[in-house]
């Protein structure tokens, strides 16, 4: 079974313009991605998904297939559901270029569960660390079955409480690192339109909550730390260094 890794990577980010090319300890933060990435599944068999030729150009010459997406994509699976058109593959695990300390050894686990349940949806999630606050809507949280499938994720704190003695200890969020068959990269593509839940909480895994695909969680580490705002770049950096070392 052929397996790649595609990174989708938008400049125009409303939150954060240029994002991907954004140099962490002076290397652009997609190449980090596009670098752990290719641990896990070799260089040959990492694609970087891109409207524009700045990112294109950085990342091929750092030796990186990339592909040119177009320009009106609504989400980063949809980028990646273009490169599935023009791809065969078995497996395409979503990777998100704005998250420079993934583990290879937990994409190679969400590899691992697809072939084992290659019908659902495979997608990584963590505990909350208190150093993150649950109620930051940058965060989206997860709830699931006692079998580790999906049942909503939420830009709020879920699960909710009545009275204050039940506040959860413990809040789950999600971790971008998704696995899908060919076929149902397609279908999300074929429908143009956002769901109804996927444009209230601007969560595109909803689209397929809402067709009643089976999302299974699977828990990665916990050092997962994404740049989703130009605040985040010191952290994240002070982390890289960790790695480094």
């Amino acid at each position: 079974m052929r397996t790649i890794i595609v990174i989708p990577a938008r400049y125009k980010s409303s939150r954060f313009p240029g994002k991907p090319l954004t140099k962490l300890l002076g290397k652009p933060m997609i190449q980090w991605v596009a670098e752990l990435s290719a641990e896990a599944v070799g260089q040959k068999n990492v694609y970087i998904a891109t409207e524009n030729k700045k990112i294109f150009d950085t990342i091929t010459q750092a030796g990186f297939n990339a592909i040119l997406t177009s320009e009106n994509c609504q989400t980063g699976t949809d980028r990646v559901a273009e490169v599935a058109k023009k791809i065969k593959a078995d497996i395409y695990v979503n990777v998100q270029g704005d998250e420079p300390l993934v583990d290879p050894k937990d994409i190679k686990k969400i590899i691992f569960m697809k072939k084992k349940y290659p019908d659902e949806i495979i997608n990584g999630y963590t505990v909350i660390s208190k150093n993150e606050d649950p109620k930051n809507i940058n965060i989206p949280k997860v709830i699931f079955t006692n079998d580790n499938r999906l049942i909503y994720i939420s830009r709020r704190d879920i699960p909710g409480f009545k009275e204050k003695k039940y506040k959860p200890n413990v809040y789950h969020k999600q971790v971008c690192i998704y696995a899908f068959n060919r076929e149902e990269l397609l279908q999300f593509n074929n429908h143009k339109e956002k769901s109804v839940l996927e444009k209230f909480e601007d969560i595109e895994i909803l689209r397929f909550i809402e067709w009643g695909k089976i999302i299974r969680l699977v828990r990665t580490s916990s050092g997962s730390l994404a740049v989703d705002e130009p605040k985040d770049i010191e952290k994240v950096e002070k982390e890289l260094k960790k790695i480094k070392k």
